[in-house]
């Protein structure tokens, strides 16, 4: 019995169409290099570009978290809001169709992960929040910053019980996929593969670096507790404003470690609490570097419940963190008779390494089964087709393989724009106006405030090698 021209033919293309339709999310992303090379209009451009053919799938919610923060970089506070505020939107969508993601993470199985929608992951939520609240305060609308940083709180309470959820939904989903009459010897194929030291050797050699990233305690980011903690102290309606000012700086002491800037405002923030006036100071903080983002590798698994001759290819792509090594480390700050060097508020590193170490051993088991549910198809669509045509099967084999190097790519969506670290500093505004802003490589940038006013200053460095952008926000 021969089979029919037409469905070879088919059977070809889809694997061809495969092949050129996926892309990882590093691939798509064209605003990056212009980003990286601190062309921020250009980055703007292209974000937004990618953010507006996105404007209702999938991946939604990151674009518009990359268009968000580049155009707060460049000071188109209205513009960035409405992206921030259509990435909350979409995250608000799927939190209220949280009932039925089981059905999605099923048929991801037979793709994968990159092909489910980006609800983005606990700490977007806090630092988007955190984000609309820096537009609202260089906006001058004080006012509305206050639910922004109100938000952005209960979000980081929110992430213990989140992740809890993540872990069981994580269960829940590997356990339905293994549903079925090839569950037993799909479960073995996933052990055996983990097992096998061409399997557990790059895995370990690609994961080894995340142990030695230090978490902050309870999932909390100590920069938006800092910023929540200048905005209560300075925006203070009443005595309990003032109280939580005061248990913010304490807290991020716990968190951050002692240092003379915090000690100061947690002292200024005491003798508030106490009813006293409060001095004109200046907050600066310093973004610098770039979070981590994901990249991919790729393994070669070995199938065992299968006659490998009928499987041309059995690979798996898993997602890994790449830190960024090309950072200012500091940057100098002279204000009146001070000169201070920024210090350490909080590490990207820590914060996105806690998470993906979270969700590393679900990702891993997801990939494993992902992998020997396609190989499996993949045996079932070749033998049936061989059966039937020898030369068909040749075909067959062809676009099995390109179909599942198509699909096997690793989800590597995550907020590239966000920096590696925060720093700050804070002192009094000087008399004379005038401050100066200087990094080690020689780069300065002069700036005047107004005297006796409370100043927040952001600045932001993208790589050494590109120029400092420098925001001035008077607060009161």
């Amino acid at each position: 019995m021969h089979l029919p021209k037409l469905t070879i033919t088919s059977v070809f293309a889809a694997g061809l169409l495969l092949g050129t339709g996926c892309k990882t999310y590093n691939q798509q992303n064209k605003g990056g290099s212009p980003w990286k090379m601190g062309n921020i209009d250009a980055a703007a451009e292209e974000f937004t570009k990618s953010a507006e053919s996105n404007k209702d799938n999938k991946d939604t919610v990151i674009w518009r978290l990359e268009q968000g923060t580049v155009l707060h970089a460049g000071g188109k506070y209205e513009e960035s809001l409405k992206a921030f505020e259509a990435a909350e939107q979409k995250i608000a969508e799927y939190d209220e169709r949280a009932k039925v993601k089981l059905g999605n993470e099923a048929g991801a199985m037979l793709s994968n992960q990159a092909n489910l929608p980006y609800e983005g992951r606990d700490y977007d939520r806090v630092l988007l929040n955190t984000y609309k609240a820096l537009n609202y305060l260089a906006l001058g609308q004080g006012d509305k910053a206050r639910p922004e940083l109100i938000r952005s709180y209960q979000r980081q309470q929110d992430a213990v019980e989140n992740n809890k959820k993540r872990i069981e939904k994580a269960e829940e989903e590997i356990s339905k996929a293994k549903e079925g009459k090839d569950a037993q010897s799909a479960d073995k194929s996933v052990e055996k593969a983990r097992q096998d030291p061409k399997v557990s050797g790059p895995l370990d050699a690609n994961y080894k670096e995340l142990d030695a990233l230090r978490a902050y305690a309870d999932y909390v980011n100590p920069f938006p507790v800092y910023l929540d903690g200048v905005y209560f102290l300075h925006f203070a309606a009443d005595a309990s404003d003032k109280e939580r000012a005061r248990k913010s700086f304490e807290r991020v002491r716990g968190l951050s470690g002692d240092n003379p800037f915090i000690s100061r405002d947690l002292d200024i923030a005491e003798k508030s609490a106490q009813g006293q006036p409060t001095p004109a100071m200046t907050y600066l903080v310093f973004e610098t570097g770039s979070a981590p983002w994901r990249d991919q590798f790729r393994v070669d698994l070995p199938v065992f419940f299968i006659g490998s001759g009928n499987v041309p290819y059995v690979g798996a792509a898993f997602p890994k963190l790449v830190l960024d090594p090309n950072y200012a480390s500091g940057l100098i700050v002279t204000a009146g008779a001070e000169t201070n060097v920024t210090v350490t508020l909080s590490r990207m590193d820590s914060v996105v390494g806690q998470d993906f170490k979270n969700e590393l051993p679900s990702i891993i088991t997801k990939t494993l089964l992902s992998t020997t549910i396609k190989a499996a198809a993949a045996y079932g669509v070749n033998k049936a087709v061989s059966d039937q045509n020898a030369i068909a099967g040749i075909f067959s084999k062809v676009a099995t393989a390109i179909a599942q190097a198509a699909v096997n790519i690793a989800d590597t969506r995550t907020w590239t724009t966000l920096p590696k670290e925060y720093q700050f500093c804070s002192f009094p505004t000087p008399a004379d106006q005038k401050i100066e802003l200087s990094l080690p490589n020689g780069q300065r940038s002069p700036l005047t405030v107004e005297t006796n006013s409370v100043n927040l200053i952001w600045v932001r460095s993208i790589n050494p090698g590109t120029p400092l952008i420098v925001r001035t926000t008077k607060l009161k």
